[in-house]
């Protein structure tokens, strides 16, 4: 789809994938709305983006609520008649040993990761259909294809995001609605502790950039893509991984075995 004067939503707009994101839209002319808890955040974004001749408008909403949702409607549409684009960037993440996981960070984990991508995308689809064009971008992980030891409610929440555009992609075949999912490798964001980069760099786990990131974000919309793994070799285990999970069970037992060491950090 074209990026150029469309009409975008993009959800964890002031974290790290998401400001790198905004830059790249800006700079290719989209509108944008910026979409965050953190208004300030937001705002001090949109001064640094405003500044180039951007245009686009802030919206505050707690999206794991569904009037947080009906807020994002209806501020797009009031600022710029509706959307043609959804990226749910939002997310969190979480390292430890899941016998020790907090319960409520669990919960609060699914919430932000796939319920309010899902919540989101229900709010706003009916008007994608009606215009008959849009894009919803489902941005996830490695992690939800390979599920790694410590990062277990992690993972299981992007193999449910990954879930969750695959069978919407399915159900709106002829709509001309897309649905684009792309799954990044690990990424240096203020997200990760310092245990996790500690143990990144123990294990040489590669990291990209978020404007690595999103740079290919926004080719994998501009091309209609439909699933993209980012980096190597991490999307061929993806393939491995699916055709042969017990091999890459043995290939990772070494570097569980490191890992745990870290996640008694904090």
């Amino acid at each position: 789809m074209q990026i150029h004067n469309a009409r975008i939503v993009l959800t964890g707009a002031s974290g790290g994938i998401g400001q790198a994101l905004a830059a790249e839209l800006a700079t290719r002319g989209a509108r944008l709305g910026l979409v965050g808890r953190d208004l300030d955040k937001l705002r001090s974004l949109a001064q640094q983006l405003t500044a180039s001749g951007a245009e686009l408008d802030c919206i505050g909403a707690d999206l794991t609520q569904a009037e947080g949702c009906a807020v994002v409607l209806r501020q797009m549409q009031a600022r710029f008649g509706g959307v043609d684009i959804l990226i749910n960037n939002a997310g969190i993440t979480d390292f430890t040993e899941f016998s020790a996981a907090d319960p409520a960070r669990i919960e609060q984990l699914f919430r932000i990761n796939v319920l309010a991508p899902m919540q989101l995308s229900r709010a706003l689809l009916p008007d994608m259909l009606a215009q008959g064009r849009g894009q919803i971008v489902n941005v996830g992980s490695i992690f939800g294809s390979i599920a790694f030891a410590y990062f277990a409610s992690y993972s299981a929440s992007k193999f449910a995001l990954r879930g969750f555009s695959e069978a919407l992609r399915r159900e709106l075949d002829g709509s001309g609605v897309g649905v684009t999912y792309v799954a990044p490798r690990a990424v240096r964001t203020a997200l990760n502790t310092a245990a996790v980069y500690r143990m990144a760099e123990r294990v040489k786990m590669a990291m990209d950039t978020p404007e690595q990131v999103a740079g290919q974000i926004v080719r994998a919309i501009e091309q209609d893509r439909k699933d993209v793994y980012l980096g190597f070799p991490e999307a061929l285990f993806v393939r491995i991984n699916a055709l042969w999970p017990r091999l890459v069970d043995v290939a990772l037992s070494k570097q569980n075995r490191i890992m745990r060491e870290f996640t008694r950090e904090g």
